[in-house]
């Protein structure tokens, strides 16, 4: 008979084995489920070519969160669960490409490009060279490296030499490899670590679903794919880039900052074998006749692709050759860019009327006559700001030339004053009004500005943005706030201005969609305890233009309470640290709005923190110490280590300077960390900062 020390190794034994093998089974499947949705993802963002349907790809998605959540072990890098949501980005890391990532010279005839060819032959000794012609696609620039076959740094063009780092951002974008096929690598015999350089854009159905949903939130539209696209990338949001759903399509390939192949085409060929989306609409050429060719071609075709070109690129095929010709300061000699003409046309402006976006910015847009431009009807055209009015010389009535080219959202560039005669006693001058034309407020112009804004903080043209910013984590701190359930309260005239936050009651709130009781008494439990935050946090939570964080805080120190802020003069405002004649301007305006008055009064109605309460200090041992915070910490949030510093005199501020004394790493730092190194800041661990403290 065995011991019972016998039986319970035997089944220790067994219960161990039971969990590696439900581990490796795990593993397994975390795997294949892995492999699947990348494949699918190829097929689906790179070929265009989908196997399964939308609600199928949920679910493999939905099953590898799940396995991935049950054991976190599991989890890696370039799982196609770490594409979305990611943290936000603390701040902007400058990169240094491995080699320049220089612009185009630009042509915008056929006579321009033959003299082209002429120099390149020339410098050839040749009678004939053979071209790549690609589609000069209209996004931003960037190029993305990959070691041991793994993304692991992306960076935005920038000057040519140094470039943003963007890669939790370009780690949302679907067409984008986390990893690279280990087999198309070794067949490919370029090594497993790679840089490919290539174009970020925005479709045309994409950019149209933001902007109309940016309309829809009375934000302001974005004027052109490109300006999206590049916005989108450099934005500290992953989570929210992710939504925009940029594409990326590659031209360039580099091993250890060459280019590996002999000829640029094959370099296409194995961008594509690897997995990479490279546009089908390119050409091998044999002589620069043909490349004329395809740009009359695809001239002709433009208007049926799903993205915005603006003209072809072409480039010497010969690798060997490229690197003879090498390049300018700015451009490579070995290519150019065949520029379409805009697309532009006449008619005549019958109106100017007066917008406002989500800033208060007032922006002039001119009501035209409809016409036809570049197969779409044009009834409306930007005229950004006043000065611009002004320059164009455009009065209402004229006859001007309206241009589309690159540009989704027309613009007028020029005034055709050759027929004014005729209309002269019709033709009108533009102001830009007084008051706001949505809610009366005053309009201010601040000095060095050239937009007029509307500082009426209730205004319903900026309401909806208003009030995310007033219950934002960091302002009023209000969860459950959120951009779905403003919609909400503001359409249904439930919020007219910030102060009515806190006359939400549960009866209202039950019967709007998503929200039962229990979230409903969740929120009001938020707005109450919103009520304890510090005089700081109110002033920031107000919206002032150029008062930010750090600003809001220093100007609570300085006056003490809400009623002296209000009421201080603009040289008093400029005493205080840090706030120069801008920034005073700009409180004194806010405070002499009529409307903002009253929202005050309704604030301090509503008993919000209208005094400053002092901080304790309980020594001045880390008096004159400055101090960032990055990554996540374990023994107290970012805002108890703050106080527990401020408590012993030292300043906690957001971004790593030479001024910095210490940067506090927690467990998965930003990118202040690596600043923090180059810089020769000391970095602290916790327990570092834990010793400092005690």
């Amino acid at each position: 008979m065995q011991s019972a020390a016998s039986c319970a190794c035997l089944r220790r034994l067994l219960r161990n084995n039971f969990v590696k093998r439900s581990q490796q089974q795990l593993h397994k499947e975390t795997e294949r489920l892995r492999e699947q949705i990348r494949r699918h993802e190829h097929r689906y963002y790179a070929l265009d070519d989908p196997e399964i349907s939308d609600a199928e790809f949920d679910r493999l998605m939905e099953r590898l969160k799940a396995l991935e959540t049950q054991d976190a072990s599991l989890i890696r890098p370039d799982s196609p669960t770490q594409r979305v949501g990611g943290k936000p980005r603390e701040g902007v890391t400058q990169a240094a490409h491995s080699t320049p990532l220089l612009s185009l010279d630009n042509t915008y005839s056929q006579q321009e490009l033959l003299e082209f060819d002429r120099r390149v032959r020339e410098g050839a000794g040749k009678d004939r060279v053979e071209y790549v012609a690609e589609l000069k696609m209209d996004g931003m620039s960037m190029t993305v490296l990959y070691e041991r076959g793994l993304l692991r740094r992306a960076v935005t063009r920038g000057d040519g030499a140094v470039g943003e780092e963007v890669t939790e951002n370009a780690r949302t974008i679907r067409s984008l490899p986390l990893s690279l096929n280990r087999s198309a690598l070794a067949k490919a015999k370029l090594g497993p670590d790679l840089e490919v350089r290539g174009e970020v854009i925005l479709g045309s159905k994409a950019f149209e679903r933001i902007n109309a949903e940016r309309e829809r939130q009375g934000l302001a539209k974005f004027a052109n794919p490109r300006n999206a696209a590049a916005g989108s990338i450099r934005m500290l949001e992953p989570s929210v880039v992710a939504e925009r759903r940029l594409d990326f399509f590659c031209y360039g390939l580099l091993v250890d900052a060459r280019a590996p192949l002999a000829e640029h085409r094959q370099a296409l060929g194995t961008l594509s074998a690897l997995g990479f989306k490279v546009n089908p609409h390119w050409r091998h050429c044999r002589d620069i006749e043909q490349a004329l060719e395809f740009c009359r071609e695809w001239e002709a075709k433009r208007e049926s692709l799903p993205y915005e070109i603006d003209g072809v690129v072409i480039k010497v095929n010969s690798i060997a050759l490229q690197s003879e010709m090498g390049a300018t300061a700015k451009a490579p000699r070995w290519a150019v860019a065949y520029k379409y003409a805009a697309r532009q046309a006449v008619t005549r402006v019958h109106q100017i009327e007066v917008q406002v976006g989500r800033t208060g910015a007032l922006t002039p847009v001119a009501l035209l006559e409809p016409v036809s431009l570049g197969g779409v009807t044009v009834s409306r055209a930007t005229l950004h700001n006043e000065d611009e009015v002004r320059r164009l010389g455009l009065k209402i009535g004229d006859a001007v030339v309206v241009e589309r080219g690159g540009d989704v959202i027309p613009k007028v560039v020029r005034v055709e004053t050759a027929g004014r005669a005729k209309h002269g006693g019709k033709l009108r001058d533009f102001r830009m009004p007084s008051r706001c034309p949505v809610c009366e407020g005053r309009v201010v112009r601040e000095e060095g500005e050239v937009a007029s804004r509307c500082v009426n903080a209730n205004c319903p043209a900026k309401l909806k943005e208003s009030i995310l910013h007033f219950a934002s984590r960091k302002m009023m701190n209000i969860d459950g706030l959120g951009e779905a359930l403003v919609d909400q309260l503001v359409d249904g005239k439930l919020l007219r201005n910030v102060a009515d936050i806190y006359q939400l009651r549960e009866e209202s709130l039950i019967h709007l969609e998503r929200m039962g009781r229990k979230s409903a008494e969740n929120l009001l439990g938020e707005i109450e305890k919103s009520r304890e935050n510090s005089l700081e946090r109110v002033v920031f939570a107000l919206g002032i233009r150029f008062v930010g964080e750090r600003t809001a805080s220093l100007l609570a120190g300085h006056f003490g309470s809400m009623d002296k802020l209000a009421s201080a003069a603009q040289e008093e405002l400029e005493a205080v640290p840090e706030v120069g004649p801008k920034v005073a301007a700009s409180i004194c305006n806010f405070f002499r709005e009529p409307q903002n008055q009253k929202l005050i009064e309704r604030l301090r109605a509503e008993r919000l923190q209208f005094e400053q309460k002092s901080k304790a200090v309980k020594s001045a041992r880390l008096a004159g110490a400055t101090f960032v915070l990055t990554g996540e910490l374990k023994s107290y949030t970012r805002e108890e280590a703050k106080q527990k510093i401020e408590q012993e005199g030292g300043r906690v501020t957001g971004s790593v300077s030479k001024k910095t004394d210490y940067v506090v790493a927690g467990s998965d730092p930003g990118s202040k960390l690596e600043k923090a190194r180059a810089l020769g800041v000391k970095i602290l661990d916790e327990a570092q900062l834990d010793s400092l403290l005690q």
